[in-house]
């Protein structure tokens, strides 16, 4: 497979914004909360924690507030490392690809998992992700090592995992280039009216009312947020050349598969996530403003 053409700009992101919630669905579904529950993981905050860290081996609570980057490392504590002592990170990494195949099938249905686009996705993906670079990018680096699974529809979404472990850990690099927190990270994020919303966020990453007051008026203080909560003019900025780096340390997959494999790429992960967001994966209590 080889790059025809030049890569439109924001191609990349285009397309990391359709093949990341495939990767997502599982995070919202039961069949991942009752393989937690049979590890003895049944806090939805412990299972999150392990399901993903578990690539990185039974870390403690410093490595998984590092890599997580948003959520409360007090609430980080107080899972990490006790789930360490319930279960291995093998077992959790075994349950979560029964969970991920379950939850697949029961959205997608059996028609679609076993489709020729979904090989051709996971074609696709996989070969996008032979161009993601492990330096400085550990939670990339973790599942990477982690073995392909031979089900096609479990290859994609091994794939997906890839890619958006390795965006998202060049994001955190533009964040702390911008000199953003945490949660002023996702107070940022929020205020432009995309992403989780701000009861989403109360309810999974463990901060307070107060801890929220507290990053908007350090956004004001320095000229990012205005007092209705709202960003100001360099606030939509800021975010948006967040947007750019992330996409400038970003760009390697995307570039290796070439345009027209973006392209195809898009236009079936479009396919599979919408499918999957009819389906109901993901709550609306939790996203939109």
């Amino acid at each position: 497979m080889t790059a025809t053409s030049a890569l439109p700009e924001k191609a990349g992101r285009t397309c990391h914004n359709v093949v990341n919630p495939f990767h997502s669905t599982h995070y919202f579904a039961p069949e991942l909360a009752e393989e937690m529950a049979k590890l003895g993981l049944d806090n939805r905050s412990a299972a999150y924690f392990a399901c993903r860290g578990a690539a990185m081996g039974a870390v403690g609570p410093g490595t998984i507030t590092a890599t997580f980057y948003n959520f409360n490392h007090e609430l980080i504590a107080q899972h990490v490392p006790h789930i360490w002592s319930v279960t291995t990170p093998q077992q959790v990494l075994d349950a979560r690809l029964r969970a991920t195949d379950a939850t697949l099938r029961r959205l997608l249905g059996t028609e679609a998992v076993e489709s020729p686009e979904m090989a051709e996705a996971a074609k696709l993906a996989l070969h996008a992700a032979e161009a993601c670079a492990r330096r400085a990018r550990p939670l990339y680096a973790a599942h990477a090592d982690l073995p392909v699974p031979q089900a096609p529809h479990l290859a994609y979404w091994h794939a997906a995992t890839l890619l958006r472990e390795h965006r998202g850990d060049g994001h955190l690099i533009a964040l702390l280039d911008a000199e953003l927190d945490g949660l002023e990270a996702l107070v940022t994020h929020t205020a432009t009216g995309r992403g989780m919303s701000h009861r989403g966020i109360m309810a999974t990453r463990g901060w307070t009312e107060e801890d929220w007051q507290a990053a908007q008026e350090r956004l004001r203080s320095r000229g990012l947020m205005d007092d209705g909560g709202e960003l100001t003019e360099a606030g939509v900025l800021l975010r948006k050349e967040l947007e750019r780096t992330t996409d400038r340390l970003d760009r390697a997959p995307y570039e290796h598969l070439g345009a027209e494999g973006v392209a195809r790429l898009t236009e079936l992960a479009t396919g599979f996530t919408t499918t999957a967001m009819n389906a109901g994966a993901f709550p609306a209590v939790l996203f939109g403003k």
